[in-house]
């Protein structure tokens, strides 16, 4: 490591690691510009597709809350609700108090979401499929 003009240690980031990094961070860039397209696709904006995911893919018999969503999509929690109120808006998702908890309440999908989503993420796996090598490829080339 380099030292600075205080004298403190200075990372050295070599040229093929700026290189990696671009690499790493364009090839995500494309992934994500294909995911908010796909979405809009499915006439979902890339935030309601997030947010379904979300829910879908929370831990087996562990059912999110509003907090749990704002914290999955780190957003504030005012944001998040905004965000469920469309999706209940638009038939996505419906509250469902805690049976445990009353005043916890948590999110379920409708079963239009559950479709929405099952053709979201065939797609998505597919893309990851075709991309994912590349990743793999670039995150290898960190411990370099």
């Amino acid at each position: 490591m380099k030292r600075d003009t205080a004298g403190r240690k200075k990372p050295v980031v070599s040229d093929e690691g700026y290189r990696t990094l671009a690499a790493f961070r364009h090839t995500l860039r494309q992934f994500l510009a294909f995911s908010e397209d796909a979405a809009r696709a499915a006439g979902l904006p890339p935030q309601q597709h997030q947010a379904i995911l979300a829910i879908k893919g929370q831990a087996r018999g562990e059912a999110m809350s509003v907090g749990d969503l704002a914290e999955h999509l780190l957003v504030r929690h005012n944001s998040a609700v905004e965000l469920v109120n469309r999706l209940v808006s638009a038939r996505l998702v419906v509250r469902v108090a805690d049976p445990r908890d009353r005043r916890r309440v948590t999110l379920a999908l409708t079963a239009k979401a559950e479709k929405i989503l099952a053709e979201l993420s065939a797609a998505h796996l597919a893309e990851l499929r075709r991309n994912g090598p590349l990743l793999v490829e670039l995150v290898g080339r960190i411990g370099d």
